[in-house]
């Protein structure tokens, strides 16, 4: 599969339907955070709409979750329901058919429970909370379509998401699930999207991003927020990491009957998304998966002591030279660094990609796509690979430099995902953590001292004992 060939084709292929003008493409994408900084210094990394739009395209099909739900009903007294079968549902024809040409057979874990809840009546507010490809958006998506009266020709569901790219790939799931549905209609409100002031939309859905929504419903009218019956919020998380969103959410909020659906989904547990969320939306069932238990009881983990880069390149080629790997990734603190250690490595033979917050989403998808199918060996890279790419070979993750936070101090949470690209599938893994000063050392020792599980030193010039880890 050509990852960045699918990226490109998805906004054009779904979609032919609905009226998009891409020519202000770019512009969206400056405005969903990307990492401007040309000096290669300062830390690299990726914005959470960015790290989400990755997410959901390089997921085929759904995660199959083995993790429990924890469900907060808004009236503990009526029976919870849950479906194992899209027909219990009593959707119209038209939907169920558009699901099942989707490709989903049956509700995943958090659909069984949410769906119901989601088509009650009267209609309930939920907030759902649960990793990418779980099945979120194809759950709020039926709802949105289920509520559509199709004989009332203005907007009567409004769903925002953070950027341009992110409401495309919403609209695309809407699209194809509506795909036998020919009387409802979508409409996107996002950048290069203009209508003429004074007049009034027609169309039943409108998926759009904050501010373009905010101009439409507020400054030129062209959509009655008091007639919306269902809202949706999606990637809140990513709302709340950017800059400006969150008081649009809220002012577009206000706007709201009070007899409007609330339905708010994040892919994450933070204290200030819930209580933004519960902002937004009163009176909610909440539902979500409850979090993973952080394990590296299958992951070795060791550090190396080093005085400069140029020893810390010499330990990898040590480590290389003494046991088999499969496929590594290296992590890097800045781009300065994952580029000169890039070309370090390809000039000694090995086959290296490079991905770092520079790269548009298309790139880091076709170069991610060349590391899977094992065209590269290594992938170096920032902390824009951090968290939720699973690459079955990879048998070594290496900290070239470990992980801090704004204030320096050791990133635990990144750390985690960093070293849990190994180890997956049930694997053994081994992390490598190169030290080359007193700070990191103490960084090294505090993850140590935060996780429970020892990080042993390594004499990266004694061939038997690094050939002791590979075994």
């Amino acid at each position: 599969m050509d990852w960045a060939k699918k990226a490109e084709d998805q906004v054009s292929k779904l979609v032919s339907n609905l009226e998009i003008d891409k020519k202000d493409d770019s512009e969206e994408k400056k405005a969903g955070g990307t990492v401007t900084s040309t000096s290669g210094e300062e830390a690299d990394g990726a914005s959470p709409a960015e790290t989400s739009l990755m997410l959901k395209i390089i997921r085929k099909g759904l995660v199959e979750s083995k993790l429990d739900l924890e469900v907060q009903r808004q009236d503990p007294n009526s029976p919870l329901h849950s479906v194992k079968t899209f027909e219990k549902l009593h959707l119209k024809p038209e939907i169920l058919k558009g699901i099942y040409a989707m490709g989903f057979n049956a509700p995943s874990k958090i659909q069984e429970t949410a769906l119901p809840l989601l088509l009650a009546d009267p209609p309930q507010n939920m907030i759902a909370q649960s990793q990418s490809g779980t099945g979120k958006t194809a759950a709020f998506v039926l709802a949105m379509l289920s509520r559509v009266d199709t004989k009332l020709t203005h907007p009567q569901v409004l769903c925002l998401s953070p950027t341009y790219e992110l409401a495309i790939q919403t609209g695309e799931a809407a699209a194809k699930m509506a795909q036998f549905c020919p009387d409802i209609k979508l409409k996107f409100a996002v950048r290069g999207e203009d209508v003429e002031p004074g007049t009034k939309l027609t169309e039943h859905i409108i998926i759009g991003t904050p501010g373009k929504v905010l101009d439409w419903g507020l400054k030129f009218r062209v959509i009655d927020l008091k007639k919306i019956r269902v809202f949706v919020l999606d990637e809140a998380d990513v709302m709340i990491a950017t800059q400006g969103h969150h008081d649009q959410c809220i002012r577009i909020h206000k706007q709201l009957p009070a007899k409007c659906q609330m339905l708010f989904f994040s892919a994450t547990y933070d204290k200030d998304v819930m209580e933004f969320a519960q902002h937004i939306v009163p009176e909610a069932n909440i539902i979500r998966l409850q979090r993973e238990e952080e394990s590296l009881d299958n992951i070795k983990q060791y550090y190396v002591r080093c005085r400069s880069e140029d020893e810390k390149y010499q330990a990898i080629q040590n480590i290389y030279g003494s046991i088999t790997i499969g496929q590594a990734i290296i992590f890097c603190h800045t781009r300065k660094t994952a580029g000169w250690l890039a070309g370090k490595m390809s000039s000694d033979g090995h086959s290296v990609a490079v991905l770092s917050g520079d790269l548009t989403v298309e790139q880091r998808l076709a170069v991610l796509d060349r590391f899977r199918i094992g065209l590269e060996k290594v992938l170096i890279t920032t902390n824009v690979l951090s968290r939720g790419i699973d690459v079955e070979q990879v048998t070594i993750v290496v900290n070239f430099d470990l992980p801090m936070d704004a204030k320096g101090r050791a990133d635990c949470e990144t750390y985690l995902h960093r070293i849990g690209r190994t180890g997956r599938f049930g694997k053994n893994g081994i992390a490598i953590n190169l030290i080359d000063s007193d700070k990191a050392m103490v960084i090294c020792r505090a993850i140590e001292d935060h996780f429970k599980k020892p990080i042993k030193e390594l004499n990266a010039d004694n061939s038997e004992e690094i050939e002791k880890i590979g075994s």
